[in-house]
């Protein structure tokens, strides 16, 4: 799931923009406040588009656009009342993939998020993965949290176990099949080994690990993975 960072400070724009976005598939992080947002797009996140209001409570969009061009080259939709040319060469130099005037046509946004996100889903489908509001880097072993802040760190091993459950989601998996697909057949750990990954998995993943509902044991076999 492409994850959407939306910056705008109006409450009815924000309740249609996240509920058409997540309609379409995309996981949705709101802030309202300009300084807010700056403090996390100021640092490394996992955000596939940021569509950014110009003009914010404290931070305005165009000084955010210009902190996360410092850094990052994710895709970046203005949205602003301020539909001037000025404002529009200014947020295109400023390093924004688009610029969009309110009022907007709900179709022409939504096509635009669909250009802007061109091409990433076999990327993210790759290298990602998603559990609740949490998504996996395979390529990094790092876990963030929806608002793209780094929570947890994984193991090479760890990785390989989670990528397995991406593969076989829904299905059960046998504690054989784990054995064989993560650690060989030239080693010989116990299924013990692979009931400690999962009470980490659980740890990280699970708000109540006793209650699980991403990891399931299934006695005698197994176990299943629902993201």
């Amino acid at each position: 799931m492409l994850r959407v960072c939306l910056v705008e400070d109006e409450q009815s724009l924000i309740e249609l923009i996240s509920l058409n976005l997540e309609m379409e598939g995309y996981h949705v992080t709101c802030f309202s406040d300009g300084q807010q947002a700056s403090v996390i797009l100021a640092k490394p996140f996992h955000f596939d588009l940021i569509i950014l209001d110009v003009m914010l409570p404290h931070v305005n969009g165009f000084d955010i656009c210009r902190e996360v061009r410092k850094h990052a080259s994710t895709p970046i939709l203005f949205l602003s009342a301020k539909g001037t040319t000025s404002d529009r060469v200014t947020g295109l130099k400023l390093g924004a993939n688009d610029y969009l005037s309110k009022p907007f046509d709900l179709e022409e946004f939504l096509l635009k998020v669909q250009i802007l996100t061109q091409g990433l889903v076999n990327t993210e489908a790759q290298n990602y993965m998603s559990i609740g509001a949490f998504r996996i880097d395979f390529t990094t072993f790092s876990v963030n949290d929806e608002a793209g802040l780094e929570v947890h760190q994984f193991s090479k091993r760890e990785i390989e176990l989670l990528i397995l459950f991406h593969e076989k989601e829904g299905k059960v998996i046998s504690r054989n099949e784990i054995l064989d697909r993560v650690w060989g057949t030239d080693q010989f750990p116990t299924t013990r080994t692979i009931d400690n990954y999962i009470l980490v998995f659980r740890r990280v993943f699970e708000q109540d690990p006793k209650n699980p509902k991403h990891f399931f044991s299934i006695r005698g076999v197994g176990y299943k993975f629902v993201s």
